[in-house]
């Protein structure tokens, strides 16, 4: 029998009242830090060791996400050095040429977008198809809105969520919910093929109706993002040797069994040795000296901006965890969530149904706040805690989870999330957050029923 403390119950009490402030679309990185300073203060008993546990705890977080801190801070760098010698123009014409018809429109913005949000991630991605393939999009009748849909469900959602290049969420969830990533990712591809397939046609479905009865939707214009490249030569040889580096490392991954962590190291060496590239090859080494330093300072200025928040909430997350806790409190720390699982297991009767809806549940809601990773500790936490009624399979779990939480918090259906690909493309973030709504609902449902099956 598993009895509950009151340091379990202040565990609970604190994970509602985040779940709380999230639902009032409230930032929740001080519920995590107080929460952190209450349960330090439950095991040591001191306002001293409290104190102490919420630096170690934001500490040893920091550490567990480090990597994947560096990686994009790295691959951020190489696309803004890419994008300064004009590389990415050249990268994305071979794709503008394809596009013929409204529907390839769709479908190319699309599929670009998901390619490269995998390779350099959403955000960049962003400025990155919008300035090449919107002029292009709006000359074949696509409206901006719905240019902006296929941007977000694409990249935000689908690159993003599954992450499988760059490793980011999948790591995070796994980390909290005691597996390896591989698992994670694993578990995850059924789950998110069924969402992006779902997703993907109701949205193009629901394209076509709205061109159907709003037919001069079709005619609006857009701006035209290009710019002049100053040297041609340079920005294809550039075009043609970051895809193909990255490629090489695909290979590398899949020929030597290169995962986890080894496969996010071996891209973010590549990511730094092309940005020095990039830059020598457009200023020169004296030049370059500085200009690298400037890439270099934007790349992990983004990165901290998006993992600043999540390295809190994680912190206090990361605490259910047996051997997290261990590690900020003492050897003698217990596994809150295992233990809270086995007294749910004992006391409630949970069916793979019910357990499934409320992982989806919870990674909706914490994608409230417009973040697709600060729900990720959370979800994966959560995930642990139900496993341990030994009815459900973890990763599988923890899957439904993350890609609950980053589809909704990732910049799909919150409107503050919409901002960056409803700015480029000179449309309301709301209007974006409305037309992706219905798409993605549909997904979460049929995920989650698909989850129950393989659970």
């Amino acid at each position: 029998m598993v009895t509950l403390t009151s340091l379990h119950i202040a565990y609970i009490v604190i994970t509602v009242a985040v779940l709380a402030a999230l639902l009032l679309k409230k930032e929740i990185v001080l519920p995590c830090a107080l929460g952190i300073l209450i349960i330090g203060y439950l095991y040591k008993g001191s306002l001293i060791g409290a104190v102490q546990t919420l630096n170690n705890a934001i500490i040893h977080s920091c550490i567990e996400l480090l990597s994947i801190i560096v990686v994009i801070a790295l691959v951020v760098a190489m696309s803004h050095a890419m994008i300064a010698v004009g590389a990415d123009q050249m990268l994305m014409r071979p794709v503008g040429r394809i596009i013929r018809t409204r529907n390839t429109a769709f479908w190319a913005i699309g599929l670009a977008m998901l390619i490269v949000s995998w390779l350099i991630w959403p955000s960049p991605a962003v400025a990155l198809i919008g300035a090449l393939l919107l002029p292009v999009a709006s000359r074949v009748g696509l409206p901006a809105i719905w240019a902006a849909v296929a941007m977000n469900l694409f990249g935000h959602g689908a690159g993003l969520s599954s992450d499988f290049f760059i490793q980011g969420a999948p790591d995070i969830t796994a980390t909290a919910a005691g597996v390896d990533t591989v698992t994670v990712m694993r578990a995850s591809l059924p789950l998110w093929a069924v969402m992006c397939i779902t997703t993907f046609a109701v949205a193009f479905f629901l394209m076509h109706r709205d061109l159907k009865q709003n037919p001069s939707l079709a005619t609006v214009e857009l701006h035209d993002f290009s710019r002049t490249i100053e040297r041609p030569r340079l920005a294809i040889t550039i075009a043609v040797l970051i895809p193909a580096a990255l490629l090489f490392d695909v290979g590398l991954m899949v020929r030597f069994g290169i995962t986890g962590g080894d496969a996010t190291a071996l891209v973010a060496g590549t990511a730094l040795i092309l940005m020095s590239i990039t830059t020598i090859a457009d200023h020169g080494v004296r030049n370059a000296l500085e200009i690298a330093t400037d890439h270099l300072r934007d790349g992990f200025i983004f990165a901290i901006k998006i993992f600043a928040p999540v390295i809190v909430i994680a912190g206090f997350f990361f605490l259910g965890s047996e051997s997290f806790a261990q590690t900020v409190l003492g050897p003698d720390a217990r596994g809150l969530l295992s233990d809270i699982g086995l007294w749910l297991a004992e006391h409630v009767p949970l069916s793979r149904a019910s357990i499934a809806v409320l992982e989806t549940a919870v990674g909706a809601i914490t994608g409230l706040d417009g973040s697709g990773f600060s729900g990720l500790p959370l979800c994966g936490a959560l995930a642990q805690t139900f496993a341990a009624t030994g009815s459900v399979d973890v990763a599988t779990l923890a899957a439904l989870g993350q890609i609950s939480t980053v589809w909704v918090g990732g910049g799909t259906i919150i409107p503050w999330g919409c901002v960056p690909v409803a700015a480029i493309c000179g449309i309301k973030a709301a209007d974006l957050a409305k037309k992706n709504l219905i798409p993605v609902v549909c997904g979460l449902a049929a995920t989650t029923i698909a989850a129950i099956i393989l659970m």
